[in-house]
């Protein structure tokens, strides 16, 4: 099976660039945590919602509100694919870091991955 690379860019040949299956989930993790709900046309629940949450004041509450947003969206899209067992969402200033633990169901490799914006 060949998976393509987000964002869709060519490669070198150019032909749609493609990725191995690891970085492919990365990659799908990645558009369900930073796309919000509304802005797919044909799938209008897609995403988490998650940078419109930048915005609001910092407290513990909306970090465990976030981080539940977050895992419970990864589990609606990906859930076929990983499994979560995890995820820390820190906000400084105007960066936010997500951190997301899970198991990729095919290989059963645990990973953990960064994502920020």
């Amino acid at each position: 099976m060949i998976d393509i690379d987000y964002p869709y860019h060519f490669s070198g040949q150019g032909r749609t660039a493609t990725t191995d299956y690891e970085s492919h989930i990365r990659d799908l993790i990645e558009q369900v945590i930073f796309t919000s709900p509304g802005e797919r046309v044909n799938r209008p629940a897609f995403g988490s919602g998650l940078l419109q949450l930048v915005f609001a004041p910092n407290s513990t509450e909306l970090a465990g509100t976030t981080q539940f947003l977050v895992q419970s969206s990864l589990q609606e899209w990906l859930g076929d694919l990983i499994q979560v067992t995890g995820v820390e969402v820190e906000s400084i200033e105007e960066r936010l870091n997500v951190s997301v633990s899970y198991l990729i169901r095919r290989t059963q490799q645990e990973r953990v991955d960064q994502f920020s914006r």
